[in-house]
Parts: structure tokens; C-alpha cells; sequence
């Protein structure tokens, strides 16, 4: 092993400023959404196949250039307003994603976590707070996401999924199947606004939902009354033994508890 013999010429980078080489023929424009090509680690107006890497210091048009013939600066961390889709004065602390380099909402499926609201402006308008390296996706552990906006009626091909339920009314059921099925692992968020979304998670007849202070009884529906529902409210469902199914119930995307009830 050799040490240092004299002082090293090496660059520091400091501050919050980020640049890549963009890919070939495309244009990003002044504050998009920047994300990096998986294949190529190139940078483009961001995709839901992106890893975002933060907004754009100003547009830079390599539209008639090869590929890295020009570099764009982002800003990996800050506060910047966007226009979120849905997003009301009781969203704050609430994880933001992004579709493209321009679509914002709270729905994590097909997009890629930007951030997290810091102030409600108005509607559909939020300060979001980014910090590319420092601020982890709350649902990142679930890679393999749907949405839902009715009932449902789950199967052991759903093992490992997210669902994200957007206009779930309170009667509208999502039914597991009997226990001896093996349906295990999955999670089941309320992600509409508060007090906009009800759920009922139905069992099997032989079967129960157990969960912190709620005792399984055999065909019992596990509840999130939609008057006191709040985004982000959620149920993480796993097997349980042949009495029925185990539930641990929170809210992900706060990192607070949720209130369920049984039927």
C-alpha cells in the first residue's frame, strides 16, 4: 500500500448544485423533473423508470446534440411549489410523487418519490421539500404497486403487492381469500385525501383478522371508517395461523398510528 508523498489535487463539490450528461435529442426545460436513465445514466426529463436526481437549474436543449454533448445542473435538495394533483391544507408531511418531469399527486403508483409536503399554498398547490440523498420513499420496501378504486377480490398472485386505494366508498369490500390459500403480504393504503376514502377488509367466514387491540373473530371485516381516514392509513396483511389472518395497521407515509375498528 502506498501513502500520499506530497499534497493531492483532488475536486470537492460542495452545496446542493448536481450536473449529468443528457441523453441524445431531448430538451429539458428550466426546473422539470430530472431523472437518470437506469441503462445509460444519462439524464432526461424524468419517467416513472427514473431515479429522480432533483429539478433542473434552467433548460438546456440538446435536442440536435449526441448524447452527453451537454450537461444539465439540477438542484438535488430544497424547497420548491409545485402543483400536486388532490392536494389539500391537510397534506402536510405528506410523501409526494412524480409521473413525468411536470405531473405531481400522492398516488406512488407508476411514479417515482420526489419529496414531501412542507406548506399547503392553495388547492393543488404545495411547498415541497426534496433532498435526493437524504429523503427515502416511505413505501420504497414496495416495489410492485396497483391502485384501486372499488372493490377487489385478492389471490395469491397479489403476495408482496401495494394497493393503493384512491375512491374506496365504505361499504365497498376488498375480500381475502380463506386463509389456506397463503395470501401473504400485502399492503392496503387509503391514499385520497381526509375523510374521502372508507375500507372494509373482508375475510373468509372460517376465518378472523387480528391486530393490535383487536381480537380475531371468524368473519369479521377489519374497518377504516372514512370520517376520521386520513392519506397515507394503512393495513399490512400477513398469514396468520388456520384461525385467520394477522393485520399491523399505521400510517406509512407519517410513520404515525391509524384507526381501524372491527365490524
Amino acid at each position: 500500500m502506498t501513502t500520499l508523498a506530497a499534497d493531492a489535487l483532488r475536486v470537492f463539490e460542495l452545496g446542493d448544485i448536481q450536473e449529468y450528461p443528457v441523453i441524445a435529442s431531448d430538451i429539458i426545460y428550466g426546473h422539470a423533473a430530472v431523472g437518470l436513465v437506469d441503462a445509460s445514466g444519462h439524464a432526461r426529463p424524468l419517467t416513472s423508470a427514473d431515479k429522480f436526481v432533483g429539478f433542473a437549474e434552467k433548460r438546456v436543449d440538446n435536442s440536435a446534440g449526441a448524447a452527453a454533448a451537454k450537461n444539465v445542473r439540477t438542484v438535488k435538495k430544497g424547497k420548491i411549489q409545485l402543483t400536486v394533483s388532490g392536494a389539500v391544507i391537510t397534506d402536510v408531511g405528506q410523501p409526494v410523487y412524480a409521473s413525468d418531469d411536470d405531473t405531481f399527486s400522492f398516488v406512488p403508483t407508476g411514479a417515482v418519490f420526489v419529496g414531501r409536503v412542507e406548506r399547503y399554498v392553495a388547492a393543488d398547490t404545495v411547498i415541497v421539500a426534496f433532498d435526493v440523498d437524504g429523503m427515502p420513499d416511505p413505501y420504497a420496501a414496495w416495489p410492485v404497486r396497483e391502485t384501486l378504486a372499488g372493490t377487489k377480490t385478492f389471490d395469491a398472485q397479489d403476495c408482496g403487492k401495494a394497493f393503493f386505494c384512491t375512491a374506496a366508498a365504505d361499504g365497498d369490500a376488498l375480500t381475502l381469500p380463506a386463509i389456506a390459500d397463503g395470501l401473504d403480504d400485502i399492503l392496503i393504503v387509503a391514499i385520497g385525501a381526509f375523510g374521502s376514502t372508507g375500507i372494509v377488509v373482508n375475510p373468509a367466514a372460517a376465518d378472523g383478522i387480528r391486530a393490535a387491540d383487536l381480537t380475531a373473530v371468524d368473519d369479521k371485516d377489519l374497518l377504516l371508517t372514512k370520517a376520521t381516514q386520513r392519506r397515507g392509513d394503512s393495513a399490512r396483511i400477513f398469514l396468520g395461523d388456520a384461525d385467520g389472518y394477522s393485520a399491523s395497521l399505521g400510517n406509512l407515509a407519517l410513520g404515525t398510528p391509524s384507526i381501524w375498528t372491527k365490524e
